[in-house]
């Protein structure tokens, strides 16, 4: 699970000097002097690189028993790499053509287990011994402009630069990461150079459609407006549990979200508010059924068949002062049927600060505090007490209570878009447990883009 920004690499030079042969060879000779310092039209196509390599150490801690999703509480290492190589084309005009080929190595502590707010967005659900490649994001964006004033569009490893419509319709359609699109916040959602926690990623109560490294097939749609952006997108959805496969029963399985986005400026500082809602279909089981029945250790997969789950989340972000940033997320949902894809969470809430490094003439440098607070319902408690197995939990008995994590960091700039972070993390409760923890999570980071 994993979203990113990335730094520019831009062919404007290039174009410029291809436009100005063009017209010369076309007109006489005194017309292409005059046009030779007309701006160059908008890079058709582009390509960048980010590479994160991030290692962590917890010490041994306190745990009563251990079980199969248990974290182990013995001291433990665990590192990963990630390499990516983007590559855009516009096609036609208002589009644009994405590749996103991912390299991925290593693993989560105990394969991505016993955290809900796992420690590190980096390691993914799949880890790999000796690597593994493959597409994660092949799809097409079309923009529709709808007039009026434009802004500026940066060049990055997923948008061609240039200029649009400030009022306009976006289209998308392919493989993505839905985070890409949705919850989207500027202070906390980028693990390769801001937090690197699941739970300030995205909002851990909302399970959005993903397969086991975070991508999925669907389509979204946006309306832009000056102060407001309205979204909704539909998604396929694992065939199974946390899996790669989607569902072929592309009727009976989906996950649907709508989002309303609304940006203000107050007293010269910006800010949002972002208002989702999301419905899923999936063949999940019931928590309910599950307790109910007499089989111990709880099985939830005997009890699966097509069922909804439905939730909603707050997500906000607000400009204190020049350089400093507050951000927050709420999220619940129904609590009632299997959790299918994200994390084992029913209500979650997290806020936190970013503060840019210009106090101590380090502009480029930030330093990030965040706590949040992951829970669920009475039977969900009931269901992982009785040896139930989730996503990411499952000690094979609870002393329930609410998972409560904070963390901060140190983003350091070494070169440019090198950057080396150094991060801590403290746990309570891991996997809802108080019989197991607190965890003490220290994390290096390093990062360069191209």
């Amino acid at each position: 699970m994993k979203s990113a920004t990335y730094c520019h690499f831009s062919i404007r030079a290039f174009a410029a000097g291809l436009a100005a042969a063009i017209t010369a060879s076309a007109q006489d000779a005194a017309t292409p002097a005059a046009n030779t310092n007309a701006p160059p039209g908008p890079p058709w196509w582009n390509w960048h690189m980010a590479n994160t390599e991030v290692g962590q150490w917890h010490p041994s801690f306190p745990a009563q028993y251990s079980g199969p999703n248990s974290l182990d509480n013995h001291s433990l290492t665990a590192e990963t790499v990630s390499l990516e190589l983007f590559l855009g084309a516009r096609l036609w005009p208002g589009s644009e053509f994405h590749v996103d080929g991912l390299f991925w190595q290593g693993f989560g502590f105990n394969q991505t287990l016993g955290v809900e707010a796992f420690p590190s967005a980096e390691a993914y659900k799949i880890g790999s011994f000796h690597g593994n490649v493959c597409p994660a994001r092949v799809f097409i964006r079309q923009t529709i402009g709808l007039g009026g004033d434009q802004e500026p569009v940066a060049d990055d490893a997923l948008h061609l630069g240039g200029q649009q419509d400030i009022s306009r319709i976006t289209l998308t359609v392919g493989q993505i990461s839905v985070l890409d699109i949705f919850d989207k916040n500027s202070y906390a959602g980028d693990p390769a150079s801001q937090f690197l926690n699941w739970a300030f990623v995205g909002d851990e109560a909302w399970d959005y459609p993903a397969n086991s490294l975070g991508f999925i097939s669907g389509f979204a749609a946006e309306l832009n407006q000056p102060n407001w952006t309205v979204r909704y997108g539909m998604f396929q959805i694992p065939r199974v549990q946390n899996g790669m496969a989607e569902d072929p029963a592309y009727l009976r399985a989906w996950g649907m979200v709508t989002e309303l986005e609304r940006r203000f400026t107050l007293r010269d500082h910006p800010g949002a508010v972002r208002l989702l809602a999301y419905l899923n279909r999936a063949d999940m089981g019931s928590y309910a059924e599950a307790v109910d029945n007499p089989v111990r250790p709880a099985d939830i997969v005997a009890t699966r068949a097509y069922r909804l789950k439905y939730g909603f989340c707050l997500n906000a972000e607000y400009e204190l002062t020049k350089g400093v940033g507050a951000f927050t997320r709420l999220g619940w949902n129904d609590g009632l049927n299997e959790n299918w894809a994200y994390a084992d969470v029913q209500k979650s809430g997290s806020a936190g600060l970013s503060i840019k490094g210009d106090f101590w003439r380090r502009t480029n440098d930030t330093v990030g505090l965040a706590g949040n607070v992951n829970g669920i319902s009475r039977v969900q408690q009931q269901f992982f007490a009785d040896g139930g197995l989730g996503i990411l939990a499952g000690d094979g008995a609870l002393n329930y209570g609410l998972e409560k994590t904070m963390e901060t960091y140190y983003n350091f700039q070494v070169w440019k878009t090198l950057h080396v972070t150094a991060d801590y993390q403290f746990i309570i409760d891991p996997a809802y447990n108080r019989a197991r923890g607190p965890v003490s999570v220290v994390s290096g980071r390093i990062h360069w883009e191209f």
